[in-house]
This record gives C-alpha cells, sequence and structure tokens, in this order.
C-alpha cells in the first residue's frame, strides 16, 4: 500500500492511499470514527470533484492538541484487530 501526504496540519491529515477501494476505505474510516481524539473521518473518490484523482484521498480531523498521525496509526492498529478477530472466528467456525 502506498501512502501520499496531501497535506498535514496541526488537526488535519489529508493522504492518498494508492490502490484501494471503498472496501478498505470505509473500514478504516469506520475505524478511525471509533478513535479517541477523531472529530472527523471521511473519504474522497470521485474523479470529477477531485481534479481527476482515481485514488482515495482519506481526510482526518481531530481535537486540538492530537496528532492525526497518531490517530491514524490507532485506526490502522483497530482494523487489524478487527480482522484478526474474524480471522479467528472464521477457523474456528471451519
Amino acid at each position: 500500500m502506498e501512502l501520499r501526504v496531501i497535506e498535514k496540519e496541526e488537526t488535519e491529515l489529508s493522504i492518498e492511499v494508492a490502490g484501494e477501494d471503498h472496501t478498505f476505505m470505509n473500514v478504516l474510516k469506520g475505524a478511525l470514527l471509533e478513535t479517541d481524539g477523531v472529530s472527523a473521518a471521511t473519504y474522497d473518490m470521485n474523479p470529477e470533484q477531485s481534479g481527476g484523482q482515481t485514488d482515495p484521498v482519506l481526510t482526518i480531523k481531530t481535537e486540538e492538541g492530537i496528532d492525526p498521525l497518531d490517530v491514524l496509526e490507532a485506526g490502522a492498529d483497530r482494523v487489524m484487530e478487527k480482522t484478526d478477530g474474524f480471522r479467528t472466528a472464521f477457523e474456528a467456525a471451519a
């Protein structure tokens, strides 16, 4: 997975997530919204509205004093925990 920072401010981060689609982006967005300190998390994949952009652009806004890179890491960890939990449940059911 390739990430490219588009904009980084004290409480906001926009990054391009190359090669991903709605499936992954919805999971990541959901995990971010469950993370403490996140005030907003969204992504855009609409090429017409984003100047021809085809890879999703994730935007995270945090509460004052919370680094958006830290919550991105926490959100990614949460996604890994959920997938590990699903894999364990699936293997137990098989």
